[in-house]
């Protein structure tokens, strides 16, 4: 699908060209693209197909190509980027979870130009209460941190990224401490990067089980994210109030 909601340098004015993976190496009880990261919506395609899609999403007249959560088809996305590299003329966004092994990022040299990992937790007991991944924080820096070795610098053409690394924090009812945790952790360690604080989070995704985040982000929690990667002098994006609702995420019918 073309996506016209994604940062202003990722979509442009005509939207990026997301393909979406089925399933998801994390479990987020919020996830938003649930569709496909836990009921398997899709069809299964080979290397070759999946090569082929690469070029005609591409040329939609969309901007850039968004590869939406991969991590755990890798090697086979590598493979397939192998064959359509040559013929994709605009710059390839590797959308990510931030939940993957330097090993399997280093698979994408010089395949992928853009980096937009999420760096949802440093705090281990919410990273294993709300994505079942304790470790997540960790995981996170080191994966994130290998994307900054491959595109150490973001260039920016006529609006457009062409390479480089868009970090995302999705601020979190309750994460304020954890968010601004993360905004530091950024400076100390990618201060080069772009970094994205998103206030999208919907809780009408959450289910039941977890009352304390289904509610919305306040003001005062994003702001407070905010301000800390001002302080902290990051450079990247942010999002207006009303962004947090269904009509900002895609539609898998």
């Amino acid at each position: 699908m073309l996506h016209k909601f994604e940062e202003p340098v990722v979509s442009g004015v005509n939207g990026t060209a997301a393909i979406f993976f089925c399933g998801c190496n994390l479990g987020c009880v919020y996830c938003q693209n649930s569709a496909v990261s836990r009921k398997g919506r899709g069809k299964e395609l080979s290397e070759s197909e999946l090569a082929d899609l690469f070029v005609q999403a591409s040329g939609s007249g969309a901007h850039t190509l968004s590869l939406i959560t991969g991590g755990h088809f890798v090697r086979q996305t590598a493979a397939a980027l192998k064959r359509a590299k040559p013929f994709i003329k605009v710059p390839v966004v590797w959308n990510s979870g931030g939940y993957e092994l330097p090993a399997s990022v280093e698979l994408l040299e010089g395949l992928v130009d853009v980096f937009l990992p999420d760096f949802k937790y440093l705090d281990r007991a919410r990273a294993a209460r709300y994505s079942g991944a304790p470790d997540y924080g960790q995981r996170a820096t080191e994966c994130i941190r290998k994307m900054t070795e491959l595109a150490p610098q973001a260039v920016i053409s006529d609006g457009i990224i062409q390479k480089g690394v868009i970090i995302r924090h999705l601020v979190m009812p309750g994460g304020r401490a954890d968010g601004i945790n993360i905004m530091n952790c950024i400076k100390d360690n990618f201060p080069d990067a772009l970094v994205s604080v998103m206030r999208q989070y919907t809780p009408e995704f959450c289910p039941e089980a977890f009352p304390e985040i289904k509610r919305k982000v306040t003001s005062f929690e994003y702001d407070s994210v905010v301000e800390a990667a001002l302080r902290a002098g990051l450079k990247g994006f942010m999002q207006q109030k009303g962004c947090e609702n269904s009509s900002y995420t895609p539609d898998f019918d």
